[in-house]
């Protein structure tokens, strides 16, 4: 059995519990019968719902039959939904406040990313996402100058602001771009998400504009770790992998091979 055999078991479990197969409030197999179910020795079952339970999937009390807390939070990339879209979608409530508003200069990967000039102006908005009550995301989004005005007149307690700034002013997200990695908290992303400083976090930074291609933010947020699992489906429909052989490629004196 190879050292990755509990994250076999562990990806099984997250598909039965994702299907359903044991729903909230239900109790996994004993740790005995899901061991035979895979013929692996009881140590590997345990490496396995220890980590479910790691992300908030099941109960973490130890001795006891597992207990299903909640199913996987999945975010898809497929259409452009604000966090409060996607939890209501998921049957979560979502909840928000702004912990700060500044205006100040654009850093350089702020200025490039919104397409500003060097020093321009930017509204700097630090915030606190929960879902059912728990903290799971700090958000740091600068805004550009012309959007500005909108956030600012926003309540604290706003649960989305891109909701709020498509029906109040008329500014509306089209498509966005997206960047998917893992960094360590530090001192101010623990005290708000209530995990210790250095403990993994998911990190999506976004990049979100009009129809028109008008840049609107420059978002980084940082998940707790267990908190949101993001989804991409492709194909090969439009075929950017797909190889087309040249007429020349594979020929030789004068035949194709």
């Amino acid at each position: 059995m190879g050292g990755s055999r509990y994250l076999e078991i562990a990806e099984a479990l997250r598909r039965s519990i994702a299907r359903d197969e044991y729903p909230v409030g239900a109790r996994l197999p004993s740790e005995s019968d899901l061991a035979a179910r895979w013929s692996v020795s009881r140590g590997t079952v345990r490496q396995a719902v220890g980590l479910l339970a790691s992300e908030g999937l099941i109960g973490s009390r130890q001795g006891a039959r597992r207990v299903v807390l909640r199913q996987e939070r999945r975010h898809s990339f497929q259409q452009l939904n604000s966090f409060a879209q996607w939890a209501q979608a998921m049957g979560c409530e979502a909840a928000g406040r702004i912990l700060s508003r500044t205006a100040r200069p654009a850093t350089a990967e702020e200025a490039t990313r919104l397409g500003v000039a060097p020093g321009s102006e930017v509204l700097y908005v630090l915030r606190l996402r929960w879902l059912d009550g728990e903290p799971v995301m700090v958000e740091r989004t600068a805004y550009t100058d012309w959007v500005a005005p909108a956030v600012q007149a926003l309540p604290e307690d706003c649960v989305s602001i891109m909701n709020s700034i498509a029906e109040n002013a008329g500014i509306v997200a089209h498509y966005g771009e997206h960047l998917i990695d893992a960094v360590a908290a530090g001192s101010e992303d623990a005290r708000l998400l209530r995990v210790r400083r250095g403990s993994p976090l998911l990190r999506q930074r976004h990049l979100t504009y009009t129809a028109a291609g008008r840049p609107i933010e420059w978002t980084d947020d940082r998940y707790r770790a267990g908190s949101v699992a993001f989804s991409v489906t492709n194909s090969a429909a439009a075929a950017p992998l797909e190889r087309h052989a040249g007429p020349d490629v594979g020929a030789q004196n004068g035949r194709p091979v």
